[in-house]
């Protein structure tokens, strides 16, 4: 296993257990309403919608350059922000360690304009 996959591993684990405690103690809602609270948690989360729809972006574009289909992992984005990103990297990250080692390093993929 790659340090960087493991280190996406160790992430999305270490994520997805801070999201499982905060689900459990507030909610869906519950996390999601103190962002409207305020103007500054309101900017807090124009800031991580941003973030989100530029991932989308990315993940779309890395995807069609590399001949596969980055949409579960948008529609997973969309609905639970940062695992759709985390994922389609992990998932990324095992189909280079899968590939020639020429496509790995980037070698076979087209140049995107």
């Amino acid at each position: 296993m790659s340090m960087r996959l493991l280190s996406l591993v160790i992430v999305l684990a270490l994520f997805g257990a801070l999201s499982a405690v905060a689900l459990a103690d507030v909610g869906y809602f519950g996390i999601l309403t103190p962002h409207f609270q305020s103007w500054g948690a309101a900017q807090v989360l124009a800031d991580l919608v941003i973030l989100a729809l530029l991932g989308c972006a990315w993940m779309v574009q890395d995807a069609r350059a590399r001949g596969t289909s980055a949409w579960p992992y948008v529609l997973i984005t969309l609905a639970a922000g940062s695992f759709g990103v985390l994922l389609y990297l992990l998932a990324r990250e095992r189909a280079a360690g899968r590939a020639p080692e020429s496509v790995a390093r980037g070698g076979a993929t087209p140049a995107v304009s």
